[in-house]
């Protein structure tokens, strides 16, 4: 009995051994498999991984939607660009790409223009007057918008004129557009107020440019000279923000229209960046202009603070109530109205009284 005890012993610790021995050896090739396969499977979950990331990075600009909510974006009721799905502000880094994600944000700002346009003739009723005038469709030409009464209004008409980059008619700020709202970034509110105000209006588009108006400065000359000119109103009011102020200037220095002084009655200035000195503006026309003319600039101190001037002269300068350059229109926009009814009335009262004693 002992003996058969003791030769069951010894099999099964054999058997226990061999079993063993078995398990670390399948452990140990398993472990060489993996090893050896390492760099294959990273690069297969690599490739799974990049599969289910967003293809935007793999677009060329060409591949980019053409409308709003292709890029999962809209306007809400309060003119606030919200992610479609979400409700979230835009959101500008959508990879890890830096140059694509400007390309995919210029791709986007190219249907905020397009919005914009829209908004202007469907909101507002404001027409499209092609120019230079008469040119043919083939050829390459630009635009201006209109109110129906722009030339034929008698009285008032306001023109309204942007400042440089990327932005063109009825914009004041692209990126207040996108990360604010439409009111601050277009000049929707001040086209609304102005047809309220009895005003012809005139928006003009000096960046987009052609063969023959090839800056914004021609632009807005011949906008003066084919087509104000030719308006019937007597009183001409204009609204100009940044480099909008130097094509304003430009135009009074350079116009040789012997009329505009005795039209304009007031030009409202937003941030301009204006030089009398590099602009060789005389001294009579800075004499006029200080009369006619105020700029908004960005302060800190509160709005309609008056500021004094660091050059040797320049027109009446007060605060706009900010320090961010682009905001500088928005914010001071019932101060530019209530600059034009004063002037206004200021230039028709003399009138009145003329008429009256006649």
């Amino acid at each position: 009995m002992i003996v058969f005890n003791v030769l069951v012993s010894s099999m099964l610790f054999s058997l226990m051994a061999v079993l063993f021995m078995t398990f670390r050896t399948f452990a140990l090739r398993c472990h060489r498999y993996l090893h050896a396969h390492s760099s294959k499977l990273h690069t297969l979950e690599g490739s799974h991984s990049e599969e289910k990331r967003p293809k935007l990075e793999k677009m060329s600009e060409s591949e980019f939607p053409d409308t709003l909510e292709g890029f999962g974006y809209e306007f809400n009721d309060q003119g606030q660009l919200r992610n479609i799905k979400t409700g979230e502000p835009f959101e500008f880094k959508v990879s890890d790409d830096k140059s694509f994600n400007q390309k995919h944000y210029e791709a986007l700002g190219e249907l905020i223009t397009n919005h914009v346009y829209k908004l202007l003739e469907t909101q507002e009723g404001l027409k499209r007057m092609f120019i230079p005038l008469n040119s043919p469709e083939n050829e390459p030409r630009t635009f201006v918008f209109h109110t129906e009464d722009a030339l034929t209004n008698q009285d008032k008409l306001l023109l309204l004129i942007h400042g440089s980059g990327v932005v063109r008619a009825g914009q004041w700020a692209r990126r207040l557009i996108i990360n604010d709202c439409l009111d601050s970034g277009t000049q929707l509110p001040f086209i609304k107020r102005a047809k309220a105000d009895g005003y012809g209006v005139i928006v003009l588009n000096t960046n987009d440019k052609t063969k023959t108006l090839d800056s914004p400065e021609a632009h807005t000359e011949y906008v003066w000279n084919k087509i104000v000119k030719k308006a019937q109103a007597k009183h001409v009011a204009i609204i100009a923000h940044s480099y909008g102020g130097k094509c304003t200037m430009d135009l009074i220095v350079n116009s040789g229209d012997k009329t505009l002084k005795q039209r304009v009655f007031a030009i409202a200035l937003t941030d301009s960046v204006h030089s009398f000195d590099h602009q060789n503006t005389p001294k009579s026309t800075i004499a006029w202009l200080q009369k006619v003319c105020r700029n908004w600039i960005g302060s800190t101190e509160p709005l309609d603070t008056e500021i004094k001037c660091v050059r040797s002269v320049d027109v009446p300068r007060v605060s706009a109530g900010v320090t961010n350059h682009e905001m500088t229109s928005w914010s001071s926009f019932k101060s530019v109205f209530s600059f034009l009814s004063k002037r206004y009335e200021d230039v028709a009262k003399p009138e009145a009284g003329t008429k009256s004693d006649l």
